[in-house]
């Protein structure tokens, strides 16, 4: 697997802020028409208040209509496969969770969006145009079917003051991984020393719920070597013996960590919040997390000595002590097959592509997520200089080295990580008596049969 830093050509940021760049909405001249778009609600009320403000400065320069509906992560998703099961589909909606534009693609119900994402290719990042560019079983080719409105990665949030408590510096924290990670566990024997009883040096997710698991696991395997589990052209590769190592690596140091308590017990059964809730009670002293909406609901509660006290780190260097590629997810708005208006669906998705107009609404979120666009991204104070959290995140998300997310290899993946197969690998090693030899047999035998459902034609 090929591992991107920035792309290879680099674009004169002064043509991307120019101001007729910045300043020229993309309006097609056209019959005024009306289209619908599907948008999840944001984290903090400045994310709604920008996409709505983003939407109506649309249709007024447009003379379109656009109907938005704005709705919780949860409901809209259900929502969204039972449209794309009727058939009765908005124009538009975002990626709710992200891979469904894999899966949506690979059945041909997706409208091809290249021609929106041309208008802004040059300023886009590598991984989230190859995040878009999925795999359809019907035309048996790739293209790309989502256009990219942010993306994200796994930071590392550290209490300061526990590890402060417990008698170390954050300086004191080693840079290679598995050093990085065990250095927590020393932090929770300190304090236990000091009879603190209710706090777990890591918050590492060894559960079957959610996405959170799935994407420590990524990260986990990554870091061992085993990035190259699924490949560029869709093939899985577990009789790789580099790959089946870093796979059991991945699989025992969390559940190690868990079976020796340095993961605390009810994170078995944790949802995606629990670990986040966890974290901001302080009985944990780091998490392994995407985002910083972690930060951010902090900073949006006005707690800003708190805030202060988080550290908001990238990822540790390899063992080997190379840098490693952060996994990127990457969001996007897509047309569904079926959709009545295409034409100011298209129309509406350029205009909204523009990087200010993104680069606005981001910031009304307090950038929990990244602009996927690093000339703006460099020559913007506020993501660079002025938070320490925002910087951190934009240097592993955005200005480090990455890679996509493997189900646009192959939408395989999304069935394997819905059944949550190397969770409940862990979950076999943690409770059923499994080694991690065992458990990671039984888990490849389960994506091998998952896998073989989704041939990918090579051109």
């Amino acid at each position: 697997m090929s591992i991107l830093t920035r792309r290879s050509v680099l674009r004169g940021s002064a043509a991307l802020l120019s101001a007729g760049t910045l300043a020229r909405p993309y309006i097609a001249n056209a019959q005024a028409k009306t289209a619908e778009l599907w948008w999840a609600q944001g984290f903090v009320q400045e994310e709604d208040i920008s996409i709505k403000k983003i939407t109506a400065d649309y249709a007024k320069a447009s003379g379109n209509t656009l109907e938005l509906n704005i709705m919780p992560f949860a409901p809209l998703r259900q929502k969204i496969v039972a449209a794309m099961q009727t058939g009765v589909v908005p124009d538009m909606f975002v990626s709710t969770p992200t891979e469904v534009i894999a899966l949506f693609a690979w059945d041909d119900r997706l409208v091809d969006v290249s021609d929106v994402v041309a208008t802004q290719r040059e300023e886009l990042t590598e991984t989230a145009l190859i995040n878009m560019n999925c795999y359809n079983n019907v035309t048996k080719k790739r293209s790309i079917y989502g256009v990219p409105y942010n993306q994200g990665a796994l930071p590392n949030h550290v209490w300061r003051p526990l590890i402060e408590k417990a008698g170390f510096k954050m300086a004191d924290i080693p840079k290679t991984w598995d050093a990085y990670y065990d250095f927590f566990k020393e932090v929770q024997k300190k304090l236990r020393e000091q009879r603190v009883r209710n706090v777990y040096g890591l918050g590492l997710n060894v559960t079957t719920n959610g996405n959170d698991p799935n994407n420590v696991f990524n990260y986990f395997l990554t870091a061992y070597g085993g990035q190259g589990i699924v490949t560029k052209d869709g093939k899985l590769h577990p009789d790789d013996p580099q790959v089946k190592e870093a796979v059991i690596k991945a699989l025992t140091y969390p559940t190690t960590a868990y079976k020796e308590g340095f993961v605390p017990p009810g994170a078995l059964n944790w949802n995606d919040a629990d670990d986040n809730n966890a974290f901001h009670a302080k009985q944990i002293v780091m998490d392994l997390d995407g985002t910083i909406s972690t930060e951010v609901a902090v900073l949006s509660q006005g707690k800003k000595e708190e805030y202060d006290d988080i550290v908001t780190m990238g990822l540790p260097l390899g063992n080997d002590g190379e840098p490693l590629p952060a996994q990127i997810i990457t969001n996007g708005a897509v047309i569904p097959k079926g959709a009545k208006n295409v034409a100011p669906a298209k129309e509406f998705l350029k205009y909204l592509a523009q990087p200010k107009l993104l680069n606005e609404w981001l910031k009304g979120g307090l950038g929990r997520f990244m602009l996927p666009v690093p000339e703006l991204v460099q020559s913007d104070p506020f993501w660079l200089k002025e938070d320490p959290h925002r910087k951190a995140y934009a240097e592993l998300t955005l200005l480090g080295p990455s890679m996509p997310i493997y189900e646009v290899y192959n939408p395989a993946t999304a069935e394997l990580n819905g059944e949550h197969a190397f969770s409940v690998a862990m979950f076999d090693v943690m409770n059923n008596g499994m080694t991690p030899e065992q458990a990671i047999d039984k888990a490849f035998k389960r994506a091998e049969a998952i896998f073989a459902k989704y041939p990918i034609q090579q051109a």
